[in-house]
């Protein structure tokens, strides 16, 4: 392991456990920071035998370096706080307590929803402004923007660092379940560099394991980790022996991961027992169906995919169900759905339009759209994917 896959793996984990020492998320993040730029330089020869810890241990010191220098009532107090810890921070282990209070912290109602997931994601998975602008495609300024004024409002507001009582949960469930979707999510497909980011996906399934056992009787966030799982199991066949990606339909069932799937399929048989389908629900009953005996049951993947955007009217949901459209009732009909959809600046959408036109023959137009995806990918591996799909479709008689 080196230096940057310990950053991405550590990063969001000592940020959380350095908030809780200190009390500041911003001055945590800061002392971190300081930290692995020291582990830049004493981390030539060799790496801690728990980089964590060290990182955690190293910050805070630095943390209280800083704290002395300054001469106000609440610097001495908060100093004073950290002295007072006992022996050296406990070593970063699989307790994910840090990583839920600082989602729940950063959910905060008082925050706007693109402040709430830019700074978890910030905080937790270490992404930076021009990651998370690309994920929500908007400009850098604005997601740098929302993330100073929502650190800066968490302490101003003097927003408290832990999990809400069970009466406020309800309140934030959503941007949480939100956030934890889109963590998951960046790791399973990274915005930028290599297609996955494991140890992203991984912390996501393990916080979304740590809320249901703490709101085991909310159906969403059953759904939640469900849909989690079944996706996670399918990622030891997402990509092939040279690192290129491996779509769904061409990707060897027999190396998924079944305990993951059937316990996926167990929360799915639990969700519907309760009768209150929700978007995470469905998501998780369509790759129930993805990962239910040899082949996808597309009748049934696009009769949930009704239902799915009967609850969420959104454009990727469209498109998605686009797809189970064109393996039901054929490429013309999905090529006419896609093209009444307007995403701007999100790759897939002339992704899907690219593989519609060439089942039916239009291949000029084919290659086409698929310069549009190459341009718009910013996925090394995918982008690699698309141009591969392109050159083989070019060469075409």
């Amino acid at each position: 392991m080196d230096l940057d896959s310990v950053y991405r793996a550590e990063y969001g984990r000592c940020v959380a456990t350095l908030t809780r020492l200190l009390g500041d998320i911003g001055l945590a993040e800061e002392a971190v920071q300081e930290a692995f730029a020291v582990a830049v330089r004493k981390w030539d020869e060799e790496l801690p035998a728990n980089p964590g810890a060290w990182i955690v241990t190293t910050a805070r010191n630095r943390a209280i370096d800083r704290l002395r220098r300054e001469s106000t009532r609440h610097a001495r107090h908060a100093q004073a706080l950290l002295l007072n810890q006992p022996g050296e921070p406990e070593e970063v282990g699989p307790v994910r307590d840090d990583q839920l209070r600082m989602i729940f912290t950063c959910c905060h109602p008082a925050l706007s929803p693109l402040a709430q997931t830019a700074l978890t994601l910030r905080l937790l998975g270490g992404l930076d402004a021009p990651e998370i602008a690309r994920a929500y495609l908007v400009p850098e300024a604005t997601v740098y923007q929302r993330i100073v004024r929502a650190k800066k409002k968490i302490r101003d507001a003097g927003i408290p660092y832990r999990v809400p009582d069970a009466a406020e949960l309800p309140g934030r469930l959503a941007s949480v379940l939100t956030v934890l979707y889109l963590i998951f999510n960046e790791g399973y497909t990274s915005t930028s560099g290599d297609l996955l980011r494991t140890d992203l996906s991984l912390e996501a399934v393990r916080m979304a394991r740590a809320l249901a056992d703490l709101m085991p009787d909310e159906p969403e966030v059953t759904g939640l980790l469900a849909l989690l799982l079944l996706v996670e199991a399918r990622r030891p066949a997402r990509m092939g022996p040279a690192g290129e990606l491996v779509p769904l339909a061409e990707q060897d069932r027999s190396a998924w991961n079944r305990e993951l799937i059937a316990e996926g399929h167990e929360l799915v048989r639990r969700c519907l027992r309760r009768g209150q389908p929700g978007p995470y629900q469905l998501q998780a009953a369509i790759n129930a169906v993805h990962t239910d005996g040899p082949a996808t049951d597309w009748t049934q993947v696009l009769s949930l995919y009704d239902q799915l955007l009967a609850h969420t009217p959104t454009p990727i949901v469209a498109l998605n169900r686009a797809v189970a459209v064109a393996e039901v009732h054929g490429p013309a009909l999905a090529l006419a759905i896609v093209d009444e959809l307007d995403l701007p600046g999100y790759h897939l959408l002339p992704a899907t339009r690219a593989d519609l036109l060439a089942r039916l023959g239009r291949t000029a137009e084919a290659v086409a759209a698929y310069d549009e995806a190459i341009t718009l990918a910013t996925n090394d591996t995918e982008r690699s994917f698309l141009a591969t799909r392109r050159e083989r479709l070019s060469r075409e008689p």
